[in-house]
């Protein structure tokens, strides 16, 4: 043994040496456990685990050295540790009975810190629950206490009575303290008192941590650095002479697996794959669950329509039993089981006390026998695991012939060809776990075994998927994930399918009909052969006719024979249908096979409202996707033609039941009008109209407000006709949409000043007038697309006017028409100038025209007769002395006398 001095240079002598830390201990071991990431040490004594983390120190450039160093010391009581496990601050301590696992806090409660003496962090159970002082005192020669068996999980496991206490030792620039301790877990068993002479029966072993993380990044010498490794998993293995327990720990603590041994079982050792159990002359192979419990905790698409693992409850099975004289140890490391024989049965390591101590929660002692200076019969075997690909070939054989396989609690001794059980399924099941547990840690992989892995893993879904499809169990819908795990498409799922029956009386089993229903609904871009697809006609009319008018619909059944699909409808007995479901399929096939009379007879048997249910029932009728586009059917390019109105209803109702988006509907307009992305048809334009008057939410209101405005701004700045006979008028909209409100009466007049030939210019203008006019309308948000709309037209001038006056600029709106439109001024007037903005008549309204009036002009007529109107209402509005002092000085007394005798007279005639 050499120690070194850091301050001396060891590059030389450590070539030749070897080092050896040496770590005082205050009392004698009794275990120990080294964490399987970060290399830290975990030391039991008697009354105390202590902790020696993993330092690393360099030295220079070329060298760097590992040292030890005491961070933490756990005090424990009532509780002996006779083995411990150590895994990334979890802790699992185990007695003769008893198993505790605690989780080490690194983040301070309530902002404490760490100090340098003995904190408490959980108290024992009360004396009324635990064991107390009294109660062993009574312990002698004639009595012995039997506790009753105990499991406590998670917040309940602090009632166990055991007292743990921390001690902080580590330096205060540690990078990891550990502050205080979670308790997960508190297992205790009763000995069976028939069997109290052999008190080895009674005596747990085989205490386990077995951490599963997901793999970080390669690094540069192509290994995994276990400190990049993040946990995912944690499960805890310990076991009694006859029976093993499997827990899963972490997010949730649960018992995932129990083991009945055939024997009385030494040492178990758990691998992420296998659970390795000797006996005194057999090494036992057992299946586990990690996997399927990892796979959960990793994906959570996992257990859903798109990816499925076997259940985490799923017995497990004994693989081989292989005989080994005198086993007296085992290990694992990697694919390699390490063990230990003597011919000899003659035990050397013993714990050896009395029966009553082990019944007891004493203090247990360790008592070794000297070994002679040699013994003969001493054997060390290495024993290599086959590929975890050669054993799922090995239990896939089981499918062909009889392999000798014992599973716990089911007989697998018939051929998967002719025993449709669930047994089946079970060894499947198994297998595939087998493969989905060598892939976890990549690391361990090269390139070319990963790609069997994969390979196998895919294979391994087809056969689950097949199981689960023919076999008519409760679980059959996991067909639909485990084929699509499998990579094979709806075609080479079928092609699996035994067709032996051509007749109605085939029976088919739902897992397929599952599959099949889900695949086609999912508008895979897969299209089946014109024989494939009858067959799933045939095996749809059997056993879900309901279903057949939405199979149809899928676009993978693009190929099947339309004369074959009209039978099969015809056959349909609609009681228990959707009778206009069925109807519009008819309709649908016998425009693809070019029967107008049938097409036509069968739209005409429903009523319009209830086509558009029909359709809200099957939207594939109208719209199918294919590479992720949507794409109008036959049928809606027909009703496009024939029944725009029906369309755009239809697809209005299949928009307010969510089966279709606001932008897919877009884009599905502009396809079926054969229309680019910049250019909007007035079908599309008919739909944002329906939208409006179904009253949509507000969210959407004023986007959809912006996409008409756009449009008719469009369409009247460049004189563009509609490209069809819009669906509705501006008169259609105002009587049925509270949004289009109705066009200011001044606007009629102002618009009348130019004749408006094209009526669908007439129509745009006079859509977009009322939806200016409408309560719901922002108009700050459409002026600045006013531009290209000219204000030398009248449908600019309007619009503009209308805009500002909505705005309430009323005095740039009354300068604007006296400039451009003077007969629109009353009336305009009339209409805008009331209530508070009245004062406009006498205070801009008079001025402007009597200075209008002297300047002359062609207008003048029509100044003067504004004017007239004018100081008729000023001088209902106004008393004398007012109406005096707004009237021009240098005005005719003439003009302006009846007006000033009827404000006379006004008050007298009241």
């Amino acid at each position: 043994m050499v120690g070194h001095d850091v301050e001396t240079p060891l590059c030389e002598t450590f070539r030749d040496q070897m080092s050896i830390i040496e770590m005082p201990l205050s009392e004698a071991p009794l275990c120990l456990s080294c964490c399987p990431v970060k290399g830290d040490l975990l030391v039991g004594c008697t009354n105390k685990l202590v902790l020696f983390s993993l330092k690393y120190q360099i030295i220079n450039e070329e060298l760097s050295i590992l040292d030890f160093e005491r961070s933490l010391v756990i005090h424990i009581r009532n509780i002996t540790p006779v083995e411990i496990s150590f895994c990334v601050g979890y802790i699992a301590v185990m007695s003769d009975l008893e198993v505790l696992i605690l989780k080490l806090e690194s983040n301070p409660k309530n902002g404490e810190s760490a100090n340098h003496r003995p904190q408490k962090t959980n108290s024992p159970m009360k004396p009324a629950e635990g064991i107390s002082n009294e109660a062993l005192q009574l312990e002698s020669d004639d009595f012995v206490i039997c506790q009753k068996p105990m499991e406590l999980l998670g917040e309940k496991s602090e009632q166990s009575g055991v007292s743990v206490t921390l001690e902080s030792t580590g330096l205060d620039d540690e990078k990891i303290k550990y502050f205080h301790v979670q308790h997960l877990l508190y297992r205790r068993f009763a000995p069976d008192i028939s069997s109290y002479v052999l008190s080895d029966d009674i005596k747990l072993h085989s205490l386990q941590l077995l951490p599963v993380y997901q793999t970080g990044s390669l690094t540069s010498e192509r290994k995994y650095s276990y400190q990049e490794k993040e946990l995912l998993s944690l499960f805890c293995f310990f076991s009694l002479p006859h029976v093993g327990y499997l827990y899963m720990v972490v997010k949730s603590v649960e018992l995932m697996s129990v083991y009945q041994y055939p024997e009385r079982s030494q040492q178990a050792v758990l691998t992420p794959q296998f659970l390795h159990v000797i006996t005194s002359n057999y090494l036992q192979c057992f299946t586990v669950r990690c996997s399927a419990a990892t796979a959960r905790e990793e994906d959570p698409d996992m257990d859903s329509t798109v990816k499925a693992c076997p259940p985490v409850s799923m017995d497990v099975c004994a693989l081989r039993i292989q005989l080994f004289i005198g086993l007296k140890a085992i290990c694992h490391f990697k694919n390699h089981i390490i063990l230990l024989t003597k011919a000899d049965p003659e035990v050397i390591p013993e714990r050896s006390e009395s029966p009553k101590r082990l019944l007891s929660r004493k203090a247990t002692s360790v008592k070794l026998k000297t070994p002679p200076v040699a013994e003969a019969g001493w054997n060390l075997y290495i024993v290599n695991t086959i590929s975890p690909v050669q054993l799922y070939r090995e239990m896939l054989l089981t499918f062909e012939e009889p392999v000798e396989i014992t599973f716990a609690k089911v007989d697998y001794s018939n051929t998967y060809k002719t025993a449709k059980t669930q047994s089946c399924i079970h060894l499947l099941s198994e297998a595939h776990l087998l493969v989905r547990a060598a892939l976890m840690d990549p690391s361990q992989l090269e390139p070319a075994e990963k790609a069997e892995l994969l390979e196998a893993f895919k294979e391994s879904c087809g056969h689950l998927g097949d199981c689960y499809s023919r076999l008519d169990t409760q679980y059959s819908h996991l067909a639909l994930p485990y084929y699509k795990m499998s990579g094979l498409s709806m075609a080479e799922v079928l092609a699996r399918v035994d067709w032996a029956a051509e007749d109605g009386s085939q029976k088919y089993d739902r897992g397929l009909i599952f599959y099949i229903n889900h695949s086609l609904y999912e508008n895979l871009d897969e299209e089946l052969s014109e024989e494939l697809a009858e067959r799933v006609v045939q095996m749809f009319h059997v056993a879900e006719p309901k279903q057949l008018p939405h199979i149809l619909c899928s676009p993978s059944m693009k190929n099947v024979n339309p004369l074959t699909a009209l039978r099969y409808l015809r056959k349909l007995d609609t009681s228990g249908l959707s009778s206009v479901l069925v109807t519009l399929s008819k309709a649908a096939v016998a425009l693809t096979v070019g029967d107008l009379d049938l097409h036509q007879q069968e739209m005409r048997s429903h009523s319009e409202m209830k086509l558009v249910c029909g359709f809200i029932l099957e939207p594939r009728l109208l719209i199918q996707q294919k590479k992720g586009q949507s794409v109008p059917t036959e049928l809606a390019l027909h009703l496009k033609e024939t029944q725009p109105g029906l369309l755009v209803a239809s697809v209005l109702g299949l928009q307010k039941n969510n089966k279709i988006g606001i932008e897919e509907a877009d884009s599905f307009f502009k396809v079926l009008c054969g229309k680019d992305e910049d250019t909007i048809p007035q079908l599309l334009v008919d739909f944002w109209e329906a939208q409006l008057v179904a009253c949509l939410p507000d969210v959407l209101l004023q986007k959809l407000f912006f996409k008409l405005t756009s449009q008719y701004i469009w369409r009247l700045s460049k004189r563009q006709p509609p490209d069809t006979i819009p669906l509705r008028t501006s008169e259609d909209l105002i009587n049925t949409c509270n949004h289009y409100g109705l066009i200011y009466p001044w606007v009629n007049v102002l618009i009348s000043s130019d004749s408006l030939a094209d009526k669908n210019y007439a129509e745009d203008l006079s859509k977009l007038q009322s939806l200016i006019c409408g309560p719901s309308f922002d108009i700050a948000s459409i002026v600045p697309f006013l531009e290209p709309l000219s204000e030398d037209t009248v449908a600019g001038l309007s619009v503009q006017v209308l805009c500002q006056t909505r705005l309430k600029e009323y005095e740039q709106c009354i300068d604007t028409l006296l400039e451009r439109c003077p007969e629109a001024i009353i009336p305009y007037a009339n209409h805008e100038l009331k209530e508070e903005n009245r004062t406009l008549w006498w205070k801009k309204l008079l001025p402007e025209l009597c200075q209008r009036i002297k300047c002359g002009g062609e207008k003048y007529q029509l100044y003067l007769s504004s004017l007239k109107e004018t100081l008729s209402v000023v001088a209902v509005e106004l008393e004398l002395r007012d109406f005096l002092n707004v009237l021009p000085e240098d005005g005719t007394a003439a003009f302006f006398l009846p007006y000033l005798l009827y404000c006379s007279r006004k008050k007298s005639l009241t």
